[in-house]
This record gives C-alpha cells, sequence and structure tokens, in this order.
C-alpha cells in the first residue's frame, strides 16, 4: 500500500506537469500550502481525502481519470474486504449497546478513510463524542436519532446523512430493535 501512497503524490505530480500548471496554481485551487502539495507529490505526507478532492478539482481532472492513471494494487484493479477478516472494535468503556466492526479501511488508509458497521442497540447509552473526521453515515435497518450539537434528526433505513465529526454527537436507538448503518470516515 505504500506504493500506493507513493503513487498518489507521484500522479499529482504528473498531471500538473502535464498541464503546466505551478505548485502555486494547485495550492492556491485546493485552498492548502505549496508546502503541502510539494510533500504530497514527493510521498512525505499523506492528503486526507477532503483535501486530496480539492487538488484534483484544482488539476480539473474528473476523479475517476486521476485514479485510472494509479498503479494498480496487486495488480487488480480493485481491493476485497471479506467478511470473516472483519474485526470488532473495541471503543468507549462507557457505551452500552454499540457495536463497531471494522469492514474496510487500512487497506486504503492511505487516502485517509475507513469504514465501518455500527450496530445500535434499543436503549443504548453513551454520552456525545467527538471525531477528527467527516462522518458519512447510511442506515442500512431500523431507525435512530441522530444528535449533532443540539440537533438532532430521526434517520431511517435508506437514509444517509454526512457531518463534520468535531461537533459532539451520538446516535440513540429508541425503537425496541437493533439499527444497523454503515459509517464512513473521512479523516482531515
Amino acid at each position: 500500500m505504500d506504493d500506493y501512497l507513493i503513487g498518489i503524490g507521484k500522479r499529482i505530480k504528473e498531471i500538473r506537469k502535464e498541464s503546466n500548471k505551478t505548485i502555486s496554481d494547485i495550492a492556491r485551487g485546493a485552498e492548502v500550502t505549496g508546502g503541502l502539495i510539494s510533500r504530497i507529490e514527493n510521498g512525505r505526507t499523506i492528503p486526507s481525502l477532503p483535501v486530496l478532492l480539492k487538488i484534483i478539482s484544482s488539476l480539473e481532472i474528473e476523479v475517476t481519470e486521476f485514479f485510472n492513471g494509479m498503479p494498480q494494487v496487486n495488480g487488480a484493479s480493485y481491493i476485497v474486504s471479506r467478511k470473516e477478516d472483519n474485526s470488532i472494535i473495541e471503543k468507549e468503556d462507557t457505551a452500552v449497546g454499540f457495536n463497531y466492526t471494522y469492514i474496510f479501511g487500512k487497506q486504503l488508509s492511505s487516502l485517509g478513510f475507513e469504514t465501518v458497521l455500527l450496530e445500535v442497540q434499543p436503549n443504548s447509552e453513551r454520552d456525545k463524542v467527538t471525531t477528527d473526521a467527516y462522518e458519512f453515515k447510511y442506515m442500512l435497518t431500523g431507525e435512530c436519532y441522530y444528535i449533532i450539537g443540539e440537533e438532532e434528526v430521526l434517520l431511517k433505513e435508506g437514509d444517509s446523512i454526512f457531518f463534520d465529526g468535531r461537533i459532539p454527537h451520538v446516535p440513540v436507538n429508541r425503537s425496541d430493535a437493533s439499527t444497523k448503518m454503515l459509517v464512513i470516515y473521512f479523516f482531515i
């Protein structure tokens, strides 16, 4: 995966040079420093997914076109994460009725995101938490209320929500059935 990480920086530099853009041009368009672009291009740092998407936009290229030019992992154009390889994540000791299962993430950690399956039991209890990530939740089964800051949103099966995890938040399951959601953390 380190090759993939280095490949992101090389790909940015390659496209930038092909389009006769300077590091400053890309940095300005992506609203980051030129030093950051330089470190990314040289494989010395990893952009978060939101920053990578801004850089790709600044390069004036489609995301799919950007990744089509990336070296493939193990010669394949995809990465599979098998159910039997998923692991239970130990979270807060004070959380009752919250089960987190890693689904995907380690393989693509260089892109700055991870995916988990969250099951929230009825009558679960936990204080609001914060994460250093933007969070995307997709409701697979059931329903729950998401409290974000002082706001409360009811989410039902098939609904999704995206928010800044730095805002204190907690899902609350007030129903009598467990609820499951796919959670993707985009690290910043």
